[in-house]
């Protein structure tokens, strides 16, 4: 589906997504319409998403991230989307994550301290519906969080 110069295009992109067509287009050897197009058909055969900012959540003063397991109660047929539905409106979880298993959900809070941290938990998380069990994770360190494929 990818040839060797659509791979070098998300490649180069990938490194530096600042990077406009034109200047994609010469470091990969290509001309900015050929690039621009090459991006357009990999933009609508979905391959590309989107193009957006990393924030650094530490720097605009969130200095604390807890994982959340949770396991459901599903014994209603809708508990899974009523959960899912309700944790969208939190807007201090950042990322949901799904699972097969023991572990139905995983859940990334950012709260500015651990005061923040409780009041979020007490007041949003455990309010949110048909949860049977939750177990905390707090993060300690990020060692490695890449977002790009090797391509």
């Amino acid at each position: 589906m990818l040839d060797d110069q659509d791979r070098r295009l998300l490649r180069y992109w990938q490194a530096d997504p600042s990077l406009s067509p034109g200047e994609l287009a010469e470091r990969c050897g290509m001309t900015s319409g050929r690039a621009a197009r090459r991006i357009a058909r990999m933009e609508e055969a979905g391959l590309i998403e989107g193009v957006g900012a990393v924030i650094n959540w530490a720097a605009l003063g969130y200095a604390v991230e807890v994982s959340l397991r949770v396991t459901l109660d599903k014994t209603q047929g809708n508990a899974f989307d009523e959960f899912l539905a309700e944790v969208r409106k939190v807007p201090e979880v950042i990322e949901v994550q799904t699972f097969l298993g023991r572990v139905d959900a995983r859940l990334s809070i950012i709260a500015r301290d651990m005061g923040h941290y409780q009041q979020i938990y007490r007041s949003r998380i455990l309010t949110l519906p048909h949860i049977a069990d939750i177990e905390a994770l707090m993060h300690v360190a990020r060692i490695k969080s890449e977002e790009t494929l090797p391509l």
